[in-house]
């Protein structure tokens, strides 16, 4: 969700107009704004720091990269700027709001898994059998489709929000900007082009979980007994014979960091070319925006907003015959996108994961019989 930061619009606006050319700084402005228009899906921390580079001074100016243009010099400074109030009235909302979409999200993912897979719904801190793929893919599926309702009205701030309404004072704070935006596009304007989230959040997550659980689970389940398995135990002297074998400590932590990784790329695959696809989209949102009005009948409304997706096909058609190909042009940038999201999505899924096993009920050890030895798992 992007969302924007500011509390005192005009005293940030005095701090871009003292500071260098000011035809600059609009032009500049203007340009974030279309960036930012255009990009859907972000996080609030991405919009904490577009919004916070539009009003410092020193990325206005494009001075080297120093640490005060990390994202806590960005936010150093606007709090030094525009006092404490800045943080309850323009951090803590997109916060809030994140936090509540990922809540829907795991809490739906979990809560479904146990309809369909009744041991996951124990709550064991390890579910033996491991659950089967087609599971964690139906559950994470539904618990996108219902995430993306949730969130509908988020992305809605989101692709519509520009740093220019803030600095000139249109908009106080985040609460203002939210409560008088969401008034003006009305229910309707609140779920334009959701299909499109729909479609990309429900076949993303089902990727997303499967692939987490099943690299997690059977993957490691099969690498410990095929390697264990394959040692020379009869060979052994008789006193160094055991019936046990414990797996070294540190195997398992190793594939929970590469659920996590495969997780957010499998994830990339659907949600990269669809955002591009989504870009194209938002864009014309504005136009459609002006042009729908609340006293007009379903069916004009509707051949509004198909036109709307047709332009989009249209635009994107263009683009794909450019590259001379939907695949060279989906996955433009694909690579390096990946490798910047890989870190903090790969840190969220081992989070879950050690929260649910550090809060799950004990359930005896996990025995896997392996030619007449037992490997043992707790």
């Amino acid at each position: 969700m992007v969302v924007p930061i500011n509390d005192q619009a005009s005293n940030a606006a005095g701090t871009l107009g003292s500071y260098g050319d000011g035809s600059a700084v609009s032009s500049s402005r203007s340009r974030q704004d279309t960036k930012g228009n255009t990009a859907t899906g972000a996080s609030a921390a991405g919009a904490r720091a577009a919004f916070a580079r539009a009003i410092n001074p020193r990325v206005q100016a494009n001075e080297p990269w120093s640490w005060r243009m990390s994202s806590i010099g960005l936010l150093t400074h606007a709090v030094r700027s525009h006092g404490w109030g800045f943080i309850p009235n323009q951090i803590l909302p997109p916060l809030l709001a994140n936090i509540t979409v990922g809540a829907v999200l795991y809490t739906s993912y979990l809560q479904l898994l146990g309809k369909l897979y009744p041991p996951a719904s124990e709550l064991a801190k390890r579910v033996y059998p491991p659950i089967p793929l087609t599971k964690t893919f139906i559950a994470g599926c539904a618990a996108g489709a219902i995430q993306s309702v949730v969130a509908a009205p988020l992305d809605a701030l989101s692709v519509r929000f520009r740093p220019s309404d803030m600095l000139d004072g249109r908009y106080k704070t985040m609460w203002q900007y939210g409560h008088l935006k969401l008034k003006e596009i009305g229910l309707r304007g609140m779920f334009a082009g959701w299909s499109l989230s729909f479609f990309k959040d429900a076949a993303g997550y089902g990727l997303f979980f499967a692939t987490f659980e099943y690299v997690k689970a059977q993957s490691y389940y099969a690498f410990i007994t095929q390697y264990y398995g394959s040692l020379d135990w009869p060979n052994l002297h008789e006193e160094h014979r055991t019936r046990t074998i414990r797996p070294y400590f540190a195997i398992e932590p190793m594939f929970l960091l590469l659920a996590g990784i495969s997780a957010s790329v499998a994830q990339q695959t659907v949600h990269y070319p669809l955002e591009r696809v989504q870009e194209i989209y938002y864009r014309s949102l504005a136009k459609t925006d002006q042009t729908v009005k609340t006293t007009m009948p379903i069916s004009s409304i509707m051949r509004i907003y198909i036109g709307a997706y047709r332009r989009t096909s249209g635009q994107c058609r263009a683009r794909a015959n450019r590259l001379r190909g939907w695949r060279k042009w989906l996955y433009k940038g694909f690579f390096r996108n990946t490798i910047r999201q890989v870190p903090s999505t790969s840190a969220g899924l081992i989070i879950f994961e050690m929260v649910r096993r550090r809060y799950g009920n004990e359930v005896e050890v996990v025995r896997i019989e392996k030619d007449g030895y037992d490997i043992i798992l707790t």
